[in-house]
């Protein structure tokens, strides 16, 4: 970990000057896993299923994702908080401004300052590590509180406590609780709370109410202005950073790092994943800036090595306090191993490793923390025979990610695409990131209003794959039953495989339609 620049050191642009050459050095960053889009979707349509996807799914495993309540009082309860939510603006629709945030919690009594806080920032990547995170700190006997967006298929997902999704009755508690307050700073702003803030206002107050330890949150988009940069975290996490929201945050990886600096705090721990060199640079110059300690994939820490294993992989990492040999994950891919030194080392930075003292965290508690790491809808089996496996890549650098990481766990000797796409979306750069692995692709759409019309996204599949491989399907079951049929062409036995991708929204309403959740 690198040191503080001191308050008496003759020019801290000198002490940049080091940290920019330092990270010229860097090895050549892996793309990362995607991280959440910004939508909530409406799954009235398709929460019953299809009957014959689900009864093709087999039976279900143990499932971090909750169901809809089963008692129906709460059920309908939960709607109408859900119906008052979406009334509101939606995650897509901006004023970059903490203002309204921080006056509803100055009259909550600022509950975000009563527990610490590790606050994650990044392009892709996000969610998993802040699963990760979550799952290290509760190994440590830590109370945890979670907060990540957006949520797979329960809006109830996007708030934890100790690992799980706060139950429904909470939430709904959460939001009668705190609606009062909402109403009034509704009436003093110009414009009203959005729903990104009351979900992030609710989370706040849920984590002091608990009360957890330590809260790992998440940023809606960019850092500066986002809802949940109202916190101080001690760490400050930036996952690897790419283009993707480029209207709201920069064309360049160099001006979206400029946004997401913002979550660097005075004094803080920043933990960065290998990054493009011009926004590492970004980052390492607002540290200097604010006092702030750096800790680099690649130099302070990172992935040692990693070999493939069954369900997932073994790793050695390379901590701020020394080496951790035989971690298992149980995710895909060499982007979920780095993002697992990433979060390592946050964690380490949490408790003081590599600056108050050298020393490795209990390496038992490591394994098993990771070991139990789930992150639903990233690299997920959700049937076999054919086995179907959703990402919910989003954009260029997730997609070829999940390109690598499918190619590698799982050698299908036939692979099909069933794509639902955002229409903000880089889809070009998306599809040719996958074209090299799908013979063929289905094109659909999910439920949401921002979803590309499947027309329009077969046009641009056929521009990329040929005519011959593009299968049109508009209703993402007929597209799963399309797919999972040219899948079973050859054979039982083939090894053929159907990857489900292009949104956190076609990969959770997948999920339900496959009878997960």
């Amino acid at each position: 970990m690198s040191e503080r620049p001191r308050n008496d050191d003759p020019d801290p642009t000198d002490a940049f000057d080091e940290l920019v050459e330092a990270e010229t050095d860097l090895p050549q960053a892996l793309e990362s896993a995607q991280a959440g889009e910004t939508s909530t979707p409406d799954l009235a349509v398709i929460e019953a299923g299809s009957r014959t996807l689900r009864a093709q799914a087999g039976p279900q495993q143990g499932d971090p994702i909750p169901a809809r309540p089963a008692d129906p009082e709460v059920d309908r309860a939960l709607r109408a908080v859900e119906d008052e939510l979406a009334g509101r603006w939606g995650e897509t629709k901006l004023d970059p401004s903490v203002q309204r945030i921080a006056a509803l919690l100055d009259i909550l009594g600022s509950p975000q300052r009563a527990y610490p806080s590790l606050h994650i920032t990044g392009t892709n990547g996000k969610t998993s590590t802040a699963r990760m995170i979550e799952a290290l700190l509760g190994a440590f006997d830590l109370r945890t509180g979670r907060y990540t967006s957006p949520h797979v298929q329960s809006v109830t997902e996007r708030i934890s406590l100790d690992g799980s999704p706060i139950s429904a009755e909470r939430f709904i508690e959460t939001y009668r609780d705190i609606a009062p307050y909402v109403e009034m700073v509704d009436s003093q702003q110009e414009y009203r709370l959005s729903f990104f803030e009351v979900l992030t206002a609710m989370a706040f107050a849920a984590f002091a109410d608990a009360p957890v330890d330590v809260a790992v949150v998440e940023v809606g988009m960019g850092g500066t202005w986002d809802a949940t940069n109202v916190i101080d975290g001690d760490v400050a996490v930036v996952t690897p950073i790419s283009l993707d929201h480029t209207d709201r945050l920069g064309e360049t990886p160099e001006e979206i790092a400029g946004e997401k600096s913002g979550i660097i705090k005075k004094d803080a721990t920043v933990v960065l994943a290998q990054q493009p060199v011009d926004a590492a640079s970004v980052m390492l110059k607002r540290a200097v800036e604010v006092d702030a300690t750096v800790a680099r994939e690649g130099m302070e820490f990172g992935v040692l090595s990693r070999e493939v294993a069954v369900g997932g992989q073994m790793l050695t990492l390379r901590g701020l306090g020394g080496e951790y040999p035989e971690i298992f994950l149980p995710l895909y891919g060499a982007h979920q191993a780095h993002n697992a030194a990433v979060a390592l080392a946050a964690v380490e930075a949490f408790f003081g490793v590599g600056s108050d003292h050298a020393r490795t965290l209990d390496i038992d508690t490591v394994r098993s923390a990771f070991a139990a790491v789930a992150s639903p809808g990233r690299m997920e089996v959700v049937r076999r025979s054919p086995t179907v496996v959703l990402d919910a890549a989003h954009n260029p650098a997730g997609a070829r990610a999940a390109a690598e990481a499918v190619t590698e766990a799982f050698g299908f000797s036939r692979l099909v695409g069933v794509v639902g796409a955002s229409d903000d979306k880089d889809v070009r750069g998306f599809l040719e990131a996958f074209e090299p692995i799908f013979a063929e692709v289905v094109v659909t759409r999910n439920s949401s209003h921002r979803a590309m019309d499947p027309d329009d996204l077969a046009a641009v599949a056929v521009e990329v794959f040929g005519a011959e491989r593009v299968q049109v399907e508009p209703r993402l079951d007929d597209a799963l039953e399309a797919a999972i049929t040219l899948a079973e062409e050859e054979g039982e036995f083939s090894g053929a495989g159907v990857l489900v991708t292009g949104s956190v929204i076609t990969v959770g309403e997948a999920r339900l339609l496959l009878g997960r959740g």
